[in-house]
């Protein structure tokens, strides 16, 4: 130590040791004056002092080399002035009640950090450090680290005083002061349980039915939509399938190993250490054990239930924000072709064509003289730059009228697809196909053997046959040949030789916007 304190290095001590033998040839050998040289040396070194108690602290000989700047325990590690065995035989003559005097000691390193003797705890794997030596080992060099940071930054006197502070304010006490209320109370209030009252199918099913008529008549009658009430009833579904999951958990008889792989993550201090190979093997185990059992739950039915609940609220959800996204950019869009219409150089040039219009006496712009009609198409044309240089600046794509309206059809068309496929689906038939199909790969988990893999392909391979055969109908395919003739005869009606659009799709475009 003298070493260390003549050229700067911190000082690192290991404690595990039961504490110096008290018996004369001991004494007669010195080791009290040994104890006593170690703490007075110890105070006045002028370097970084970090002890780390390993497994046992015990009396003098480990305050021997345990006067520090820092003292840090692992877990499991006790830290004690006399051993449980020795108290009990001192105070109750008898070594039977070390228990009890073990419990009077504090000897604990959450105890001592409560009283302040110790500084920190070192967490350990599960099973204690010897299980994980290596983990274990990363988390004392962590803490280490940590303190160390700490210490360097002092200059020599406050360190001193650093290390004198720590060992005499324990136990201070001083009479005469009044003592604060809140700290009177020893005790911790106890905590009041959070109860999850669990709502049932048809009240759940009542209250969904509900929200699905507000949601539709917000739709008709204006752009606003009901999302306070979807969002409430999100965060309700999500509560009750935390609740459905916990009961399930318990159940299939997990939550004991899922408690303890809880606190295994919990413990690990660096990010590394969290996701190490052998921690998400774990996981992954425990969570194809816990799959492979769900559907054995007695709570199955009403879990799928919510959690089929909760998709199609979430749907809701992500069209209704979908919906308010695009009224504000339709008003953004307004306002920012409303600052071109306003602009006073396009108001004169679309005043001067109006008038020129109005005293033509012809009302149908196609019928206009070439002069007047060159002068309208080249304002629709400067007027369309403008327009599109603005929803090309917001991220937008221009396209002609004839491919919007195509695509009007062909979303429609998909809807009632879609609605053929729901149907079939909602066949009994193929539902129990269905959920028999779910039910296999559930209990087949990540690694389904041969046998589970044949019966999960033959019962793909009939929903998909099921499905195809109803998307197959000759009603659909000829509503998909008429709208691809259509959309082709669309293309090359409003596309020129020379891939340009013709003009009389520019005039009647920009015919109703200068109206």
């Amino acid at each position: 130590m003298y070493y260390a304190d003549h050229h700067g290095f911190p000082i690192i001590t290991f404690i595990d040791t039961p504490g110096a033998y008290a018996d004369l040839k001991s004494e007669e050998l010195g080791q009290g004056e040994a104890i006593a040289q170690n703490l007075r040396t110890m105070f006045g070194l002028k370097v970084p002092i970090v002890s780390i108690v390993m497994g046992e602290g015990g009396s003098g000989g480990a305050l021997a080399i345990g006067c520090a700047n820092k003292l840090l325990m692992l877990e499991n590690a006790v830290f004690y002035v006399a051993s449980p065995e020795a108290c009990a035989a001192i105070l109750w003559k008898s070594a039977k009640a070390s228990p009890k005097a073990a419990e009077k000691l504090k000897i604990t390193a959450k105890e001592l950090c409560k009283l302040e003797v110790a500084d920190g705890i070192i967490p350990e794997p599960l099973g204690g450090a010897h299980a994980d030596p290596y983990w274990t080992s990363q988390q004392i060099k962590t803490a280490i680290v940590e303190s160390i940071d700490e210490l360097v930054k002092m200059d020599t006197e406050k360190l001193l005083k650093h290390r004198a502070q720590k060992f005499r304010k324990l136990g201070g006490f001083q009479e005469g002061i009044p003592i604060d209320p809140k700290k009177k109370v020893n005790m911790k209030k106890k905590e009041e349980a959070i109860v999850v009252s669990k709502t049932s199918e048809v009240e759940l099913r009542d209250e969904v039915q509900k929200l699905k008529q507000q949601i539709q008549k917000a739709g008709k009658a204006s752009a606003d939509h009901p999302e306070p009430g979807l969002n409430e009833m999100i965060e309700k579904l999500k509560r009750e399938i935390d609740y459905e999951y916990e009961e399930a958990v318990k159940a299939v008889g997990l939550e004991d190993k899922i408690v303890m792989l809880h606190e295994e993550v919990a413990k690990a201090r660096n990010l590394k250490d969290q996701l190490t190979p052998a921690l998400k093997e774990k996981i992954e185990q425990l969570n194809d054990e816990f799959n492979k059992n769900l559907s054995t739950a007695p709570n199955y039915s009403s879990l799928k239930y919510k959690l089929d609940m909760l998709k199609e609220l979430s749907k809701a959800q992500n069209m209704s924000e979908k919906s308010t996204n695009t009224d504000k950019l339709k008003a953004e869009i307004d306002k920012r072709f409303k600052e071109v219409m306003d602009r006073p150089d396009l108001k004169q040039k679309i005043e001067t064509v109006k008038g020129e219009i109005a005293k033509s006496g012809v009302s149908d712009v196609v019928n206009l003289n070439q002069d007047l009609k060159e002068k309208f198409v080249q304002l629709s044309k400067e007027l369309d730059s403008e327009f599109k240089a603005i929803l090309e600046s917001m991220g937008l794509q221009v396209y002609p009228r004839s491919a919007l309206e195509a695509k009007a059809k062909l979303d429609a068309l998909n809807e009632e697809t879609d609605m053929i496929i729901e149907d079939v689906i909602n066949s009994s038939s193929l539902k129990d196909k269905i959920d028999l199909l779910k039910m296999e790969v559930a209990s087949a988990g990540n690694a389904p053997d041969a046998e589970s893999k044949n019966k999960i392909q033959a019962l793909e391979a009939e929903i998909k046959q099921a499905v195809a055969e109803a998307v197959s109908s000759p009603e659909l395919k000829e509503k998909y040949e008429k709208l691809q003739a259509e959309i082709l005869e669309a293309t090359k009606s409003s596309v020129g030789s020379d891939g340009s659009l013709k003009q009389t799709a520019a005039l009647s475009e920009y015919e109703i916007l200068i109206k």
